[in-house]
């Protein structure tokens, strides 16, 4: 099953879990099985039908261009990045 990472702005929702991991066959099957699991993470990196714009994906340790379509491998690695805002 891919390992997913959990940032550190979500792990309320895990019960301090920073990573865990869950089936799923794209990048959109994660999220809703770790919805599934931990209720109101989806939410949290999806609004009106994509991810939400402050939220990268890294599959493998490459910035993921298809992002909810991407493919995992069973050994895949996924973490979602939220974007660092300053001035």
């Amino acid at each position: 099953m891919p390992t997913v990472w959990i940032p550190s702005l979500l792990r309320d929702l895990t019960s301090g879990e920073d990573f865990l991991t869950v089936p799923g066959e794209t990048v959109w099957q994660v999220i809703e099985n770790l919805d599934a699991r931990y209720p109101g993470i989806r939410d949290r990196l999806y609004e009106q039908g994509t991810l939400r714009r402050n939220i990268a994906v890294v599959v493998d340790g490459v910035t993921s261009h298809q992002r909810l379509r991407h493919r995992l491998t069973e050994s895949s690695e996924v973490h979602f990045v939220p974007a660092i805002s300053g001035g």
